[in-house]
């Protein structure tokens, strides 16, 4: 069956396929829910690691095989399974392994479009982390080819399964902060980004996030997951990008820029602000959503809401078991927004875990990951190039 059939926009859809033309048909999967899902996990670095780590802890997920092209970080991967998987040096060893159903991608950025083609090919489902793919035809590619599948394709921008992110965008959707004006977006830390390297030849190989050739930097490891945010709450993807960075601070040899400050352009002339720094931690990860009834700032396990000119809030709820008592908002944190909420990683693979099950298009799926990818690479030319980059058409996907 292919999947090539227009997609009814439904409500729940539509929130979680920001404003995609169309996506898939009817997906399809052979596995039933008694089954356990056996899963092969191709990049074993500090990400597949700590994603096998996850695994280990959710019910009827089996990871059966790992893979890494470093002979050190496969056996690390192998060991932190309790499942004693298959080790491979070859991903394409582990996608011809028939008792494999599904693949996370945790490998470096240029490599995401070609291995989750072949993992397509292969019969794979796919859970592939962040950025989805490097460059505008890698993208367009592993779309076209997606689209043709019956497949489930998750996208690992984490956050967009996270209850509290979900909970918060229906707020906004429903009216909290009034008219959206602004975002203001930072994810900024205090250190070089560099990982140890036991040999000089393994240097590109371990630190590829330096690396042009291989990595989109600070706006495709860090950005992106703020950028699907603003896409996702605005159900609409921007018209145009402007930007600046350099290698200003850790002056060490790395190609990609060590602090990015990026301004994209939405309709109804919303601006997104995005900066990342390595040169100053304070305040972190922060998302910032501007409106005229009031602010929410985001970080990644809480958030809040401050009315706009109000100087005195108070909220009617159940302080002490006495309902109705009043509590006087935090003057430094505003009034909290309150949601149980599992670490976003592991949410995000329970989520892949249903959406396979149940036959069900992720939130966080091709097309919301594909609209994230072009708004990356739209920045890294408006950063590279020194210009303003206009979208021409690239979300038509």
């Amino acid at each position: 069956m292919k999947r090539r059939s227009f997609i009814k926009k439904t409500a729940t859809v539509t929130a979680g396929i920001a404003s995609s033309s169309y996506l898939y048909g009817q997906v399809m999967s052979n596995i039933n829910a008694n089954s356990t899902i056996n899963i092969g996990v191709i990049g074993t670095g500090d990400r597949g690691g700590g994603l096998t780590t996850l695994l280990n802890s959710i019910n009827d997920l089996k990871v059966v095989a790992s893979c890494d092209i470093l002979p050190f970080r496969l056996k690390a991967g192998v060991s932190k399974a309790n499942s004693n998987p298959i080790g491979y040096l070859d991903y394409r060893k582990l996608l011809d392994n028939k008792d494999v159903d599904a693949v996370i991608i945790a490998t470096p950025f240029n490599t995401h479009s070609k291995m989750a083609i072949d993992a397509l090919e292969a019969g794979k489902h796919i859970y592939c982390e962040k950025t989805l793919a490097k460059g505008y035809d890698g993208i367009m590619d592993l779309v076209s080819k997606t689209k043709d599948s019956n497949l489930i394709f998750q996208t690992g921008h984490q956050y967009h399964s996270s209850r509290l992110y979900i909970h918060v965008v229906d707020l906004i959707q429903q009216g909290k902060v009034g008219n959206i004006t602004a975002f203001e977006c930072q994810w900024n830390r205090h250190g070089n980004w560099r990982r140890p390297v036991p040999e000089p030849k393994l240097e590109k190989a371990i630190n590829w996030r330096m690396y042009r050739e291989f990595s989109g930097g600070l706006t495709a490891e860090l950005c992106s997951h703020q950028i699907d945010f603003v896409n996702w709450v605005l159900n609409a993807t921007p018209n145009q990008v402007m930007g600046v960075g350099g290698v200003d601070y850790w002056q060490d040899g790395r190609e990609t820029y060590d602090n990015v400050h990026l301004m994209y352009t939405y309709p109804n002339g919303i601006k997104a602000k995005f900066t990342c720094l390595t040169s100053n931690a304070k305040d972190g990860y922060q998302i910032k959503v501007i409106g005229d009834l009031g602010t929410i700032i985001i970080d990644t396990k809480n958030a809040w809401f401050y009315p706009e000119g109000k100087k005195k809030y108070k909220v009617i709820e159940d302080v002490d078991g006495v309902s109705g008592a009043t509590a006087q908002w935090d003057k430094d944190k505003g009034s909290k927004i309150d949601v149980e909420h599992l670490d976003p990683s592991k949410q995000a693979l329970l989520d892949f875990k249903a959406s396979i099950l149940n036959n069900k298009i992720p939130q966080s799926n091709v097309i919301t990951g594909a609209k994230a990818a072009i708004c990356v690479q739209m920045g890294l030319d408006a950063m590279y190039n020194n210009k303003i980059v206009k979208c021409n058409n690239m979300f038509q996907i």
